[in-house]
């Protein structure tokens, strides 16, 4: 993979990771943040897809390696969501 197709995956990631944070309501940093939670909801969002059977819907391809956009908001809202209950409920115990 070229340097420009890892930052143009990487600004997808963010993007991506940014619109999962927004719909599960928590946010946890920067672009950075963003672009990890993206790559982590990719994984997240492609293995639920396989699990139950279900399609690809949008997939991009960037220097020959494929990125679901669909499964990796939908992983990143998950994600987010799940890591927001855990942490607020860390923080009332305190």
């Amino acid at each position: 993979m070229s340097f420009f197709g890892f930052l143009l995956l990487l600004l997808i990631a963010a993007i991506c990771g940014g619109i999962g944070q927004s719909i599960s309501g928590h946010s946890f940093g920067g672009c950075l943040i963003s672009a990890g939670v993206g790559f982590i909801g990719a994984i997240i969002g492609k293995w639920i897809a396989s699990e139950l059977g279900l399609p690809e819907l949008w997939t991009i391809e960037v220097s020959g390696s494929p990125f679901p956009v669909v499964w990796s908001i939908i992983g990143a809202a998950l994600f987010t969501a799940i890591l927001g209950a855990v942490l607020r409920g860390k923080e009332r115990v305190r």
